[in-house]
């Protein structure tokens, strides 16, 4: 009985590929500059202090420069959050006025851990993770459908 022998390059996605193809990515000069997600680590009392963008988010919205952007706490209903945003003619861009009503409703606090995910039309999905880095799962009581106010503070709830 004659032996076969066969090489294998490994198990998982590989598998099936024809040596001598490439998979790697084109060089990242040749990419489009796309910054859909950033994260800032609070450092200062986010109550006290307007937030400061990455510059490259900054950089992204270049033209655009909306007034305000909208705030969507993930996993905690469809509201959105009004937040102004001021750009310092220096290429920054910061959260100002409404920013200081999500972070009290969602208990963003000095060590906290937040992510955000440009979903176009001024549109920002926002995680927060807590000062041990596990993220904070929030739910809406919307027992009132018709919140639309940013005048009321009415908080996700934290279950744990």
């Amino acid at each position: 009985m004659a032996s076969t022998s066969r090489t294998r390059t490994g198990r998982g996605r590989g598998r099936g590929r024809e040596s001598g193809s490439s998979s790697l990515p084109p060089p990242p000069s040749t990419l489009p500059l796309i910054i859909e997600e950033f994260f800032i680590v609070v450092y200062e009392d986010p109550l006290v202090k307007k937030v400061r963008t990455p510059k490259k988010f900054a950089d992204y919205l270049d033209g655009k420069e909306p007034a305000k952007v909208y705030l969507r706490a993930a996993d905690c209903g469809p509201r959105l959050w009004t937040v102004e945003v001021l750009f310092d003619g220096q290429g920054r861009m910061y959260l100002d006025k409404g920013w200081e009503k999500f972070a009290i409703a969602h208990g963003v606090d000095f060590g906290c851990f937040v992510h955000f995910k440009y979903e176009g039309d001024d549109v920002l999905t926002v995680k927060v993770f807590d000062e041990t880095m596990c993220r904070r799962y929030y739910y809406s009581d919307d027992e009132d459908t018709d919140d639309e106010s940013d005048d009321d503070v009415k908080p996700c709830i934290h279950p744990l």
